[in-house]
């Protein structure tokens, strides 16, 4: 049997055929005003899909190199930072600012777990050193969606940066509206283009801190992009990812053409069936029930069961990519990506590679038990839709022949 290689992980997501044909244009001088107008274009796609009214900064860089480019370019070595820590992701975050020097206050939250505005807002309130709070928001390892309008009242007094790496494009962001200073994400995730081009947001409370900031940079430096940006002819200070930028651009086409919101109810919904599928199979789910966890799934595996041993039957059974769970949890948690380019259907695939799996460790599962859920909740949305069903006839005795 010849399977077909499909990917269901969190990142980098599966890409639309328009975003794949992009990769075909040919090669382009980004210093044309002609690029200049696809750059701009760019731009402020990214704006509407963070809710800033704000700068948006492009890199040519994983998703870490903006998190990088955050702290070099807000603190000073020996500054106080707190650091929600409640997966991998988070735990990067701590790497990183210790890494620069950064006084770091962690805020443990156990994985699988959103962090307390109210105990942020405590850490804050007795710490006055402390100039700013990170938090992920999509905490890509559990699953975990962050309430970010709830974080950022709670750090509303100091600066507040988000990791939206998985988030942006597939869960509701209102940058400004929220009070978020900065928000880092990259384009392999929610937003259906190949790795490569990340960036930021930057509010003026942060360009305000930017110009006291005495940490080194040069390829990162907020400054000299900004200045690019706002040359006659639009740019990026260095040479950019031009190819994968044409297919952000033909990304962002598909993003706003479905509409932010429809496209957070997608997103919510696919969660919903993923989380169902899981439960169907007898899993214990490690991300929540709840509707802002649409981007990725986490489930325990069975008792004596490794998730890399599931993982690697699954591809070779049915060429079905999933991926493990991260740091401690590696090998006793498997995940389901269900963000950017996705549909139900899409799931169902993914939860019958599942069963596969299981079968071939040996592992007794009912088949269709994650597959059947999914379809369920399928079908309520077309009943729902299409409303009650009626007669063709008003006579019940001709309607019942």
């Amino acid at each position: 049997m010849i399977y077909k290689d499909r990917l269901a992980i969190p990142g980098p997501t599966p890409l639309p055929p328009a975003v794949i044909a992009a990769a075909t244009h040919p090669m382009v001088d980004e210093r044309t005003v002609d690029f200049a107008r696809i750059f701009t274009r760019i731009i402020d796609g990214l704006r509407h899909v963070l809710g800033t009214a704000g700068d948006v900064l492009v890199f040519t860089s994983s998703t870490t190199g903006a998190f990088e480019s955050a702290v070099q370019n807000l603190f000073s070595p020996g500054e106080k930072v707190l650091v929600v820590d409640n997966g991998a992701f988070g735990r990067r975050w701590v790497e990183l600012c210790r890494a620069y020097g950064l006084e770091t206050v962690v805020l443990d939250v156990a994985p699988g777990c959103e962090p307390d505005p109210a105990v942020v807002e405590a850490c804050l309130e007795a710490d006055s050193q402390i100039v700013a709070a990170i938090v992920v928001h999509c905490e890509t390892s559990t699953g975990v969606v962050t309430d970010l309008e709830a974080f950022g009242r709670a750090t509303r007094n100091v600066l507040t940066i988000v990791d939206s790496a998985s988030g942006a494009g597939g869960c509701e962001m209102q940058a400004d509206a929220w009070g978020l200073d900065v928000v880092v994400s990259g384009t392999q995730k929610a937003l259906m283009a190949p790795p490569g081009v990340s960036f930021v947001s930057v509010s003026e409370r942060a360009w305000r801190r930017h110009a006291e900031a005495r940490h080194m940079r040069y390829y990162f430096d907020w400054t000299i992009t900004r200045d690019s940006l706002n040359h006659s002819i639009p740019r990026t200070p260095w040479t950019p990812a031009v190819g994968v930028l044409l297919q952000l651009s033909a990304a962002l086409e598909q993003v706003l053409a479905e509409g932010m919101e429809q496209r957070h109810r997608r997103h919510a919904e696919l969660g919903r069936m993923a989380r169902a599928g899981l439960r169907g199979l007898g899993l214990r789910l490690l991300t929540p029930e709840a509707a802002r966890n649409g981007i990725v799934t986490a489930a325990f595996t069975p008792p004596g069961v490794g998730a890399q041993s599931l993982v690697d039957a699954v591809v070779e059974h049915t060429g079905v990519q999933l991926t493990t769970g991260n740091g401690e949890l590696a090998d006793q948690v498997v995940r389901i990506g269900h963000c950017g380019h996705v549909d139900p259907l899409d799931l169902v695939t993914a939860l019958a590679a599942l069963e596969t799996g299981f079968a071939a460790l040996g592992v007794p599962v009912l088949p269709g038990s994650g597959v059947t859920p999914v379809v369920k909740l399928m079908a309520e949305q077309v009943d729902a839709a299409a409303g009650p069903l009626t007669s063709m006839s008003s006579n019940p005795e001709e309607s019942a022949a």
